[in-house]
């Protein structure tokens, strides 16, 4: 396979060969399963107080024409699962271990297959990205220095991607559920993920549009490609980064 390689001012530069990690077959069964098992260990664990519900009462016994549900001095019931404030019968606890193991092989297998998505136009398009360009998206590592988000969203727009980035900025909607409550009131689309071998200037230049994330190719994993477990994000590349993919996975 090979891909143009853009330049700042976003005409093309020049045509490069890509790694063979592009040309890899996709696999939504590894892909999901792996993304479940990053979420599954990234869980905090929690649970109630142990002592949450619990007070001084018991029943008053037989033969009152009431029922033996626990109850306080006043008669009210009390500490039993069914009473007002009572405890939970069965209640989330620390001890529960979220953590689950999947083999190496399998992750290697979803992260390859998870990178190759990125170049099929079918699947990047039925996850719901917008653009207007071929996939994949590389760009000259000038893009590195970018220094303005006005310069980076101009890009964009010479390429051909800047609608999806729109799109994630007016599908910001407010979350169904008790979860508004809790710190996290919005809900926001994944947008372009930039891939980069330095990431120090850029990720602070990229960092205010809506849906983009900025990750350096070491830390490259299945929760970034396919977010949600469903493989095909929009991805910029750099130069530098699809020649260190090529070095890191070489073998295969």
């Amino acid at each position: 396979m090979k891909a143009n390689v853009y330049g700042i001012d976003g005409e093309i530069k020049e045509e490069i060969e890509l790694p063979n990690c592009f040309s890899f077959d996709y696999r939504p069964d590894l892909i999901r399963k792996a993304f479940n098992i990053i979420r599954s260990n990234a869980r905090q664990p929690y649970g109630t107080n142990k002592r949450a519900g619990h007070y001084v009462a018991e029943s008053f016994g037989p033969g009152r024409g009431i029922s033996r549900t626990p109850r306080i001095a006043s008669g009210r019931g009390a500490f039993a699962p069914q009473t007002v404030k009572g405890r939970q019968a069965h209640p989330p606890k620390v001890e529960k271990i979220w953590e689950r193991k999947i083999n190496r092989k399998e992750m290697f297998l979803a992260r390859l297959s998870a990178i190759s998505a990125t170049a099929n136009e079918e699947i990047v398009k039925q996850r719901g990205h917008k653009f207007n360009t071929s996939l994949p998206i590389v760009m000259d590592d000038e893009f590195n220095e970018i220094t303005k988000t006005k310069d980076i969203i101009s890009l964009f727009k010479k390429i051909g991607i800047i609608d999806d980035v729109v799109r994630a900025k007016e599908g910001r909607h407010i979350r169904a559920g008790i979860g508004k409550l809790r710190g996290r009131k919005y809900r926001k689309p994944k947008s372009i993920l930039i891939v980069t071998d330095k990431k120090e200037k850029i990720k602070k230049t990229a960092n205010n549009l809506a849906g983009v994330d900025v990750v350096g190719v070491d830390e490259l994993n299945v929760a970034h490609l396919a977010p949600g477990g469903q493989a095909g994000r929009l991805a910029v590349y750099t130069k530098g980064a699809i020649m260190k993919l090529g070095e890191k996975y070489e073998s295969i």
